[in-house]
């Protein structure tokens, strides 16, 4: 009687304590506690996680080691795993205190998993499953939208056990986030509209450089236009959009486009680059190995349409990097050649490098998923292709100033066999009349500045007095010589010299323009102004004025900053007196001198020279 007494006291203790065991062993860790006012939370700082390198273990078995306590902490709290073979499953515990929302939504915020198993174990023991990823199609998400995503029944009060299992050729990225449907709704607005954002940026700038090139017949806007479809294909890809919109019933599509999207715009890249850097005439061997690198990236593209994704994607991702910084390599060659556009093409390839790389280094572990590095190919792809489209303006401006200097360059030497002709001629009367009318007409413009020459202002000043006198209203001159500029011809040669007259021409002409004033070149770097209706103190004014606009910015000239700078000096001419233009100039040329005994790069009048 004592002996079973004693034996069913031990079944019972031992009943007991088995009991509390399995408790304990199902209490587990910590659970998530979804406060009552919450509508998000994170769950990469509560999670853990099992690799399963085989990809044999089912959900029994990962939730047997669960509560055994096999499952290892994120490292570094970080759910980016880079590309790993197997399957990988993490775990937490929930506990919904919020009993206005039973329906939570999971998402996970990385678009490109292949298969994604979602496992809820309830206190009693039920167990639901899930299923999504890119590997079954769009339409059995919860919602529609770029990340996989799971409806679950969270029962307030209750402790559920989560189990989630990814298994993905791409990069291991699980970034798992829990919302309420209206908190998601809000997040997937301001997510769409970021995205709406940057594509917008791009067809703003496709169908702007698409006007230039159809206009233009540029090839360079032709790869750029290239280049922008192409990488804004990389992205859709990348964001989960082409599995949305494209191709959402076919996973052999969503596999595929990732490398082969990337091939194609890094043969845009590569294209663009060879054609704005004219890298056939510039550097020939990089030239070359431009074509080889365009070459590797079309037949990788194509063989990408069939070697598994968990090699094509790393080794395409690899290759932006090298691919860019070829491009980079290219550029500073070229642009140490003096091609002075290069110089901004670098700066956009800077940006996008830097973009690329942190994407590149998320996707392969080495850095945390945040908004920076997580949208670091959009921000520095949009400036990169901001800045494209500011080089290819540079670009063709430099190219039009080429183009001017050529022909100012041609019809300085048809002047000179015109006037040939002319001598040839001179016993006709008839034609020697035409040519000399024919000269008379352009001899009123220097060749080389495009302003009026000296005989002309003689001419039209003669006019001005007299119209000043009759009117009784004064008429003041500016002489204006540029500083040092026989030392920019000696220092960087006369096409420089040349580039630094016109453009101080050009800035003169635009200082004076709303003066109603008569400017000429007077002679190698001197200009001559005739100012109607000013007197002395508003001629002094208009100078001064003129001498800030060449000392504000500096002269581009064969690939040069060169500042420059004038003396100025300021005569306004006594109407009633009967001195005519060369006493005028007399004056004025004294002033002028004064400046330049005053150290230069001032303004003098004809009083203050006296």
């Amino acid at each position: 009687m004592v002996r079973s007494q004693i034996l069913a006291g031990l079944r019972y203790g031992g009943g007991l304590v088995l009991l509390l065991l399995c408790t304990a062993a199902q209490a587990g860790p910590a659970a998530v506690e979804l406060a009552a006012a919450a509508d998000r939370a994170s769950l990469t700082p509560h999670l853990v996680y099992h690799h399963d390198a085989d990809a044999v273990d089912d959900a029994a078995q990962a939730f047997a080691r669960a509560d055994a306590d096999g499952f290892a902490p994120l490292p570094s709290g970080n759910a980016a795993f880079g590309f790993q073979r197997g399957a990988f499953w993490f775990h937490a515990a929930l506990r919904n205190d919020n009993p206005q929302e039973p329906r939570w939504l999971l998402v996970q915020e990385y678009p490109l998993s292949d298969r994604i198993d979602v496992y809820l174990r309830h206190a009693d023991g039920r167990v639901e499953h899930r299923a999504g990823g890119d590997h079954l199609p769009f339409s059995q998400r919860s919602v529609r939208y770029r990340h996989p995503n799971f409806l679950l029944d969270l029962p307030p009060g209750e402790r559920v056990d989560l189990l989630v299992r990814v298994e993905s050729q791409s990069s291991m990225q699980v970034p798992l986030e829990l919302y309420t449907p209206t908190a998601f709704t809000e997040l997937s607005r301001d997510a769409q509209f970021a995205i709406g954002l940057y594509y917008g940026i791009l067809l703003a700038l496709f169908f702007y450089n698409l006007v230039l090139w159809l206009s233009l017949r540029d090839a360079s806007y032709f790869w750029y236009l290239f280049h922008i479809s192409a990488f804004g294909l990389v992205l859709f890809t990348l964001n989960g959009l082409g599995f949305e919109y494209l191709w959402p019933g076919s996973p052999w599509l969503a596999d595929r486009s990732v490398p082969l999207s990337i091939c194609l715009a890094l043969v845009a890249m590569q294209q663009f680059a060879r054609t704005f850097l004219e890298l056939p005439q510039r550097w020939p061997r990089g030239n070359l190995v431009s074509l080889a690198v365009i070459g590797f990236f079309v037949l990788f593209g194509l063989a990408s349409l069939w070697l598994p994704y968990r090699v094509s994607t790393p080794i395409a991702s690899r290759a932006v990097l090298v691919g860019l910084i070829w491009i980079v390599v290219a550029t500073v060659f070229v642009m140490r050649r003096g091609y002075a556009p290069a110089r901004i093409l670098l700066l956009a390839w800077a940006m996008f490098l830097l973009g690329t790389a942190v994407f590149t280094l998320l996707a392969f572990g080495l850095l945390p998923k945040n908004f920076a590095t997580e949208y670091g190919v959009q921000i520095g792809s949009a400036l990169e292709m901001l800045l494209l489209s500011v080089a290819l303006g540079y670009r063709y401006a430099a190219l039009r100033n080429e183009n001017e200097r050529i022909v100012n360059e041609a019809r300085l030497q048809l002047e000179r066999k015109v006037a040939q002709r002319t001598q040839e001629v001179r016993s006709a009367l008839m034609q020697l009349e035409e040519a000399h009318g024919r000269l008379r007409d352009s001899s009123r413009r220097d060749g080389l500045t495009g302003l009026y020459n000296r005989t002309w202002f003689h001419e039209a000043f003669e006019r001005m007095l007299d119209q000043a006198r009759g009117e009784r209203r004064p008429l003041s001159l500016l002489m204006i010589d540029l500083d040092h500029f026989k030392a920019i011809n000696d220092r960087l040669g006369h096409l420089a010299g040349d580039e630094c007259l016109r453009w101080a021409a050009h800035r003169i002409g635009k200082a004076l323009r709303p003066h109603d004033a008569l400017l000429a070149r007077f002679g190698g770097e001197e200009f001559v102004v005739a100012l109607p209706a000013r007197d002395l103190p508003a001629a002094v004014a208009v100078a001064e004025e003129v001498r800030q606009t060449l000392t504000k910015a500096p002269c581009q000239a064969q690939g040069h900053n060169v500042r420059i700078s004038a003396s100025i000096g300021v005569h306004t001419i006594n109407t009633e007196a009967l001195d005519d233009i060369d006493d005028a100039l007399e004056v004025a040329d004294r002033a002028l001198y004064a400046a330049k005994a005053n150290g230069r790069d001032c303004v003098r009048t004809s009083i203050s020279a006296a």
